[in-house]
């Protein structure tokens, strides 16, 4: 998807809106590699999405006139885990790196997410129909084949029967009494993710990494792209003035937050949220509102 700039280029947020403004031409690969320009801001992202091009031509050329979709998965997964070397990064997980689609390209190593999201890319040029999946704790991916669907784990490389799914869900329907009169189907969780959602949890993924090293800057640019990913949902400008606040920019806080009172007064933190808007309209450089 491009865009027309009258006199300038854009900034890193206005390129992002315009891949993933709308659900119909939402731009996910592009998308995704766009979040390592949190990290490197001159990052190139179209030379990204040009090995990632490289990558499936190689994969394509390989491909017999007339093979199957089971055939094109065989050499998938193959060309993908073994090949390529992709993998899970097991010796340092909670890494920002592992969601950093530029980064993963290079070290062959990331989270279940990251992986997916090219494995996908791979599965659309062998013209395979493959779908992330929002599997409780650990994203993965089904591909359709003529006789049903295969689960994927991206992050091992393993075909999931029915049993092993069962058994990774039993944890999670323990913890939320999804279990005897309430339990619920096993395909209700293997329901495919749109592309907003798998980018609302690469996002989510690293949100939660800025926070545990408190890295706020980089916090903050994750709740930028949120707030135009999510641009309903008043909670991620409650969210972000909260991460203003933390950096001192409390004139921007507390526009974000007194937006997020005036659209939910009657929310169930408004009155907390409330309280820390007056401690911030007091702070020296803040207009009242």
């Amino acid at each position: 998807m491009s865009a027309t700039w009258p006199s300038r280029c854009p900034t890193v947020l206005e390129y992002f809106q315009t891949l993933v403004g709308s659900d119909d031409d939402f731009a996910l690969l592009e998308a995704a590699i766009a979040l390592g320009q949190d990290a490197e801001p001159s990052l190139d992202v179209q030379a990204e999405l040009a090995r990632v091009d490289l990558l499936a031509e190689r994969l394509t050329q390989r491909l017999p006139a007339d093979a199957s979709p089971a055939h094109c998965l065989r050499l998938l997964n193959a060309y993908f885990f073994k090949e390529l070397g992709f993998g899970g990064n097991v010796n340092d997980y909670y890494s920002a790196d592992n969601s950093y689609l530029h980064r993963v390209l290079e070290t062959r190593r990331g989270i279940p997410i990251s992986l997916a999201v090219l494995y996908m890319s791979l599965a659309e040029a062998v013209g395979l129909q493959a779908h992330g999946v929002s599997f409780p704790g650990h994203f993965l991916v089904k591909v359709r084949v003529p006789n049903g669907e295969v689960i994927v784990d991206p992050f091992t490389g393993q075909s999931l029967s029915r049993q092993a799914l069962d058994e990774r869900l039993e944890p999670f329907r323990q913890q939320h009494g999804l279990v005897g009169d309430f339990d619920t189907p096993l395909g209700l969780f293997l329901q495919a993710a749109s592309s907003r959602d798998i980018l609302v949890r690469m996002l989510r993924n690293l949100q939660l990494v800025h926070r545990q090293t408190g890295q706020l800057d980089r916090l903050l640019a994750v709740q930028e792209r949120l707030v135009r990913l999510l641009p309903e949902q008043w909670e991620e400008r409650r969210d972000r003035a909260l991460v203003l606040a933390d950096l001192g920019l409390f004139e921007r806080a507390v526009a974000d937050m007194g937006s997020y009172l005036e659209a939910h007064p009657d929310a169930g933190d408004a009155a907390r949220m409330a309280a820390h808007l007056n401690d911030w309209r007091a702070q020296p450089g803040s207009r009242l509102y």
